[in-house]
């Protein structure tokens, strides 16, 4: 199975980068970014020969002419599937081309460069099959599987309308804070606007070429920016026009509170989510020092699973625990479950190697 990427830019690099991790073998075109040599392909017939999918990795501005331009080199066993971030356009595109001669599929990525870089899990993808190629809906919902994804299935619109009411209200907001001159570092700033800084400079990751697209291509995004303004503009309007009396009990300027989340609770999430970022490195960097391992015991002609040092290490971990007034059996457990996933990691390179 060969993937074929038609544009080799920020998500295109990104989803070369996946399949090559799961062992994929692919190929891209593009003119204007830098492909690696031994993936590189100088044309369209090279590109798509012999290829199982052919992913359109383009502005999604640019689907039908990329679609015209591939179709000539197309065959029926072949599937297409297009990765913009919205969806009744391309979906009408990829219908309207491609039609019954080949097989096609739209899906979306919830994900990224930045996404990828920040190892964040799980990654999901959304498949919006066609009723005319269900057969190809369902190999490319494998192939996503088995680069890491998780599949979510819906149709082009009631994707466009979530979309337009999280996605493309989030790029907006953020657009307009900034323009506002509420994008700077305030070493004093207070949680709240941290937290919404955050996400500001998570949008300003990917905004340059997304903005526009989610905005104009999305044909819910003006409808969710109209009734954000108009909400605004009555907040604006009540709060002039308010008495000075009006105080915090006023049913006009409530806001729901969290429920059974309080403010406490969500900082203490968004901390822990942090620490386990950190802690996702790490174990990526103890799967590395595995590997490492796991080729000296190959050379050496030792087996992989090593009984006496294994014991060695989780009784030092135990140590470590009481000293720390952690539960020592806890720890342990946690820790032999570090050790599974570092047999994992040891048996890649060396695959076929005794483990007694």
């Amino acid at each position: 199975m060969v993937v074929a990427i038609l544009g080799f830019g920020r998500f295109g690099r990104a989803l070369g980068s996946l399949l090559g991790d799961a062992g994929v073998p692919y190929r891209a075109l593009d003119p204007r970014a830098g492909v690696p040599v031994a993936a590189r392909a100088n044309t369209l017939p090279e590109l798509v020969s012999g290829a199982s999918f052919v992913v359109l990795a383009v502005p999604v501005p640019r689907t039908r002419e990329a679609l015209e331009s591939l179709k000539p080199h197309l065959g029926p066993e072949q599937i297409v599937l297009d990765v913009g971030s919205v969806k009744v356009h391309p979906y009408a595109d990829l219908e309207a081309v491609l039609a019954d001669a080949i097989p096609w599929v739209a899906t979306h990525p919830l994900f990224g460069p930045v996404s990828l870089a920040l190892a964040e899990r799980p990654l999901r993808v959304v498949v919006c099959p066609s009723p005319h190629h269900p057969e190809a809906a369902t190999q490319v919902a494998e192939l996503w599987r088995r680069i890491g994804c998780e599949v979510i299935e819906q149709t082009p619109a009631r994707h466009d309308r979530l979309m337009a009411h999280t996605h493309a209200l989030t790029f907006f907001v953020a657009k307009g804070m900034l323009d506002a001159g509420a994008g700077m570092e305030v070493p004093f700033a207070p949680p709240s606007f941290q937290a919404i800084s955050r996400t500001i400079e998570t949008v300003r990751s990917d905004a340059g070429h997304l903005f526009t697209a989610i905005q104009r291509e999305n044909p819910f995004a003006p409808e969710a920016r109209h009734q954000l303004l108009q909400a605004l503009t009555e907040i604006d309007r009540a709060l002039d026009e308010a008495p000075a009396e009006v105080g915090p009990e006023s049913a006009r300027f409530a806001i729901p509170d969290l429920g059974t989340r309080s403010p406490q609770l969500q900082e203490a999430r968004e901390l822990i989510d942090d620490l386990d970022r950190e802690l996702m490195a790490l174990f990526a960097r103890r799967a590395a020092l595995a590997q490492r391992a796991g080729r000296a015991k190959a050379h050496l002609g030792q087996p992989i699973v090593d009984p006496e040092r294994e014991a060695r290490l989780l009784a030092e971990r135990r140590t470590w625990a009481e000293a720390l007034h952690l539960d020592p059996e806890d720890i342990e457990e946690l820790f032999r479950a570090v050790l599974r996933f570092s047999r994992r990691s040891q048996r890649e390179p060396v695959e076929g190697m005794p483990s007694s």
